[in-house]
């Protein structure tokens, strides 16, 4: 008979780890041999060289995907993720095939995400997550902005809407506007296509802020985003926007 599977579990919440404690105990084929949460999650994984880790996304200090670029994606062969993502966000786990846990879920959801986990546990590293990393770093997290005898921070998930101008890009955040030297083309493969959409030539739009959808002639629409801004979708990308905006609303 071979060697039970060594189990971490990686969550921020005691009664989170508890609870998936609970249903693992009585599985003689995984043996559970730590649990931390986000920030001291490294150090154990290094300590215990587990097989299989249930890993939370949302953490405050040291989120899953921060741990994965700590430890590397082939410190753990098998991983489930246990997350309250909406459905949007889990395209990233359901594009590569990892298996994940909708929190809350039930007895018989874990079991099928754990018997999955034991098969892919028992072979070799899972280079799915190694995609998964790589497909994340592609989008920038956040651009620094020239500025007199500074540069400013400007995080991607701030910029409500990006313009042409000239040789320039115009960062939207809030009140404030940000001059990048990049075309439009440079930014929009930088930003995550998942959450920007380029609604004409000249605009690309963050998803999140949109709030109305108003039609115009001739096909056009007009988009109103939070702060009230007007932003005109091109007839030829409606369709395209109609379908991935659709993909993003709603909770899991």
């Amino acid at each position: 008979m071979s060697e039970p599977l060594r189990v971490v579990i990686i969550d921020d919440e005691p009664l989170a780890r508890d609870s998936i404690r609970v249903l693992l105990q009585d599985d003689r084929d995984v043996r559970v041999v730590g649990e931390a949460s986000g920030a001291d999650a490294a150090a154990l994984i290094a300590r215990t060289r587990p097989d299989l880790m249930f890993l939370d996304i949302q953490m405050p200090e040291v989120d899953g995907f921060a741990l994965l670029d700590q430890i590397g994606p082939d410190a753990v062969p098998s991983i489930v993720f246990v997350t309250a993502y909406d459905r949007y966000a889990l395209r990233a786990f359901e594009v590569h095939a990892l298996d994940y846990l909708l929190k809350p879920f039930d007895d018989r959801r874990f079991a099928e995400a754990l018997e999955n986990a034991k098969r892919r546990a028992r072979g070799k590293l899972d280079p799915r997550i190694a995609e998964l990393l790589a497909e994340r770093a592609s989008s920038r997290k956040r651009f620094l902005i020239p500025a007199r005898r500074k540069s400013i921070v400007v995080d991607a998930d701030q910029i409500d809407w990006v313009e042409a101008a000239d040789y320039y890009v115009s960062l939207h955040t809030g009140a404030a506007t940000h001059l990048l030297r990049q075309t439009m083309d440079e930014i929009e493969k930088q930003l995550d296509g998942r959450k920007f959409f380029r609604v004409h030539r000249s605009a690309i739009v963050n998803l999140d802020r949109v709030r109305e959808v108003h039609p115009l002639f001739r096909g056009d629409c007009a988009l109103v985003l939070a702060d009230g801004t007007r932003l005109r979708l091109s007839r030829s990308r409606r369709k395209a926007f109609e379908a991935m905006f659709a993909a993003t609303s709603g909770p899991g």
